[in-house]
């Protein structure tokens, strides 16, 4: 049995169920293989609770979230712990990583009182999550391994001295993966060793996302005629702007939009200026099952976004018998490539994303042959490679399958 300590600040926690859920998804099908334990160490920003009526205001709203978190609970079987560090809007950003670490070296305190002895450190995010863990490697003494998961990578990664502190944390772990090959070539670039670089994609759940009979889940949630799906945090790097502004030349499509964010007045304000209130609906962030729905009563699912590691809403949608509309970015190009998935565009635009749902449109893929495609994308092969992976880094040489990167 492998002990894993994940540790990881995008986790879930009871206030937040669907915040990092990927990481979550991922720890629970390693879970199920049975040959896994695990406890989380998810740290979380302070913000004092005297202070809570400043959370109406920004820079302080985004903090309001964490403040009613548990120190302790258990999420899915798994005991996680939520320690505080401290962080400095808008100005913190080379700081956090140190506060960071400190917090992750009390909360193992705890751990290692509570009798919990890992084999295997698994941390998520390389900055600041990863730049923290590389700093207690030491204390931790046990292999670390860590995931890149996208704008850690095709983002901060950017900042000189960010990309500094990733390389050198690359250096100090037993071994990196990324959700896609994109990413492990921006790492190779940046300067990470290559033969320490394994690419490991998420899968998706084809249990959970599956789909509903399409006419019944239109008319329960009162979709009529063609519908596009916008999915994601609504915030600028997800696009949703660009597929509203697509309806002026789409006049027979609707869209619906499910997330929440900073931008939800400014996107309902440019509906209303565009007049598009009767075609556009915001449905808020939902939970998974309902996503199930929408999936399976949308036409087209559309994902706008400027940059994406892997971009797990294109197999849920999938899984569910929706094609996709996607920007050819990042590990994109590795999940859309067939009729049956849907159509990339090379142009982020108003007018690329237009002739890209105007070409799905006009040749659309059986949704049964959707469905099909999404299947080949189940989480066994990561399952499998990861297992091989961390006896490899547990016990170095005794492995009796060579490691293959996919």
């Amino acid at each position: 049995m492998i002990k894993l300590l994940l540790i990881s600040s995008l986790y879930p926690n009871s206030e937040h169920l669907q915040h990092g859920i990927f990481v979550e998804a991922r720890l629970q099908k390693l879970l199920v293989s049975g040959q896994v334990e695990a406890q989380v160490i998810a740290p979380v920003p302070w913000f004092p609770r005297l202070l809570r009526p400043l959370t109406e205001f920004a820079p302080f709203a985004h903090y309001a979230r964490y403040i009613d978190v548990p120190s302790q609970e258990v999420l899915q079987g798994v005991r996680v712990y939520h320690p505080r560090y401290f962080v400095i809007p808008k100005l913190g950003m080379l700081l956090t990583p140190v506060f960071m670490a400190l917090s992750i070296l009390f909360a193992l305190f705890k751990v290692r009182n509570h009798g919990y002895a890992y084999d295997l450190v698994d941390a998520h995010y390389y900055y600041p999550d990863g730049v923290a863990v590389a700093i207690l490697a030491k204390l931790l003494n046990k292999p670390i391994l860590i995931t890149a998961r996208g704008s850690d990578i095709n983002l901060i990664a950017d900042a000189y001295i960010p990309r500094k502190m990733i390389l050198w944390a690359a250096c100090r772990a037993a071994a990196s993966v990324t959700v896609c090959q994109a990413l492990a070539k921006r790492m190779i670039d940046m300067g990470a060793e290559p033969e320490k670089v394994y690419v490991f994609r998420n899968g998706v759940d084809l249990e959970l996302f599956k789909p509903k009979t399409y006419d019944a889940i239109r008319n329960k949630w009162g979709v009529a005629g063609v519908t596009l799906l916008s999915v994601g945090n609504l915030v600028e790097l997800k696009g949703h702007g660009l597929v509203i502004e697509t309806l002026q030349a789409l006049p027979s499509v609707n869209l619906i939009i499910a997330g929440g964010g900073e931008l939800r007045r400014d996107l309902e304000a440019q509906v209303k200026r565009l007049n598009l209130v009767a075609r556009v609906r915001f449905v808020g962030v939902l939970a998974q099952g309902d996503l199930v729905e929408l999936y399976s009563a949308a036409d087209v699912l559309v994902l706008a976004s400027s940059r994406e590691g892997w971009a797990n809403v294109l197999l849920e949608a999938m899984a569910c018998g929706a094609p996709v509309v996607a920007i050819d970015i990042g590990g994109i190009p590795e999940v859309v490539c067939h009729h049956s998935a849907g159509v990339l565009v090379k142009k982020r635009s108003p007018e690329g994303l237009t002739r890209g749902i105007t070409r799905l449109l006009a040749s659309q893929p059986d949704r049964k042959a959707t469905r099909r495609y999404a299947e080949g994308f189940s989480w066994q092969p990561t399952v499998e490679g990861l297992l091989r992976l961390y006896g490899e880094l547990i016990e170095p040489g005794l492995s009796n399958n060579k490691m293959e990167k996919i």
